[in-house]
């Protein structure tokens, strides 16, 4: 596995490869990694001949009080799992690489960013995609995997490729539980013992409404009044918000459908964990 820490021999490099006819694939993250992480890496092995994951512990996206300075990290751990799991490349940039002084250019989102996730960290999702678009610019994917526990994420930059004209190929993949349910999130360290059996709740509350859907209930209404009635059963859980939405616009529908995404937040204690479902797909 090779490592850039700058951008001129990564691009290089990057070179080198097109000119055999390699297909490149991108899964940029915030180290900390693991099985959630490497499942994407999977996912690009599968469709790309070079794989470039990216370690980078995005400043732009956390605001005032957020957990920047204590984020997760671990270096050397997140070297061995990458090469075992076979990534080609691995880009570690610092953040005066990849924001140079006087570096103030943004994407701004759009109305995407307005509710759930944008309304609890403002400035969060212009954070997210400029780095992801900065990624993107210097990399020239052909395709970028990105995980589905942040669907907010996923879906603005989806629109994100469209409406600036990225060639790039788009996937999401699945989220990846644990056997009891829990979404893996690189947060999840911050759990103690109760604080873990608390963080069930998410994946317990979109596995009942899920199952209510199957059922045949499809209003939103009694839908998200049903999940705050089971989030009651844990005591631990502060909601920050339930999400009944279309997977376009990640506005609230009218019907809940296959296809619709119910997305719920919480926190426990100080840490704060996301999880979400798309109805009719298995809840996995």
């Amino acid at each position: 596995m090779l490592e850039f820490s700058a951008i001129p021999p990564l691009r290089a490099w990057l070179v080198e490869q097109r000119a055999v006819g390699k297909r490149i694939g991108l899964v940029p993250t915030m180290g900390a990694l693991h099985e959630g992480h490497l499942s994407l890496v999977d996912e690009a092995r599968r469709r790309s001949d070079a794989v470039v994951m990216t370690v980078f512990v995005n400043p732009l996206q956390f605001g005032p009080g957020e957990d920047f300075r204590r984020y997760p990290r671990d270096l050397e751990r997140d070297r061995a799992l990458a090469r075992e799991r076979g990534v080609t490349a691995l880009f570690l940039p610092a953040a005066e690489v990849m924001y140079p002084p006087g570096s103030d250019t943004r994407v701004v989102p759009g109305a995407i960013a307005d509710r759930w996730e944008g309304t609890t960290r403002p400035g969060h999702f212009a954070g997210v995609l400029t780095v992801v678009a900065k990624l993107f610019h210097l990399t020239q994917p052909d395709v970028a995997v990105f995980g589905q526990k942040d669907i907010q994420q996923a879906t603005l930059v989806r629109r994100m490729v469209a409406d600036l004209n990225f060639t790039v190929e788009l996937v999401v993949s699945p989220t990846v539980r644990e056997s009891d349910g829990l979404a893996l999130s690189s947060r999840n360290a911050y759990l103690d013992a109760e604080g873990r059996r608390q963080a069930l709740a998410l994946s317990h509350v979109l596995r009942t409404v899920d199952r209510a859907w199957r059922a045949g209930e499809c209003d939103p209404a009694t839908l998200e009044r049903h999940m705050r009635d089971e989030f009651r059963m844990f005591p631990g859980v502060m909601v920050d918000y339930i999400a009944i939405v279309d997977p376009i616009r990640m506005a609230p529908v009218e019907t809940a459908a296959g296809g619709t995404i119910v997305a719920v937040a919480g926190r426990i204690g100080a840490t704060r964990l996301l999880d979400n479902h798309i109805f009719g797909t298995e809840f996995r």
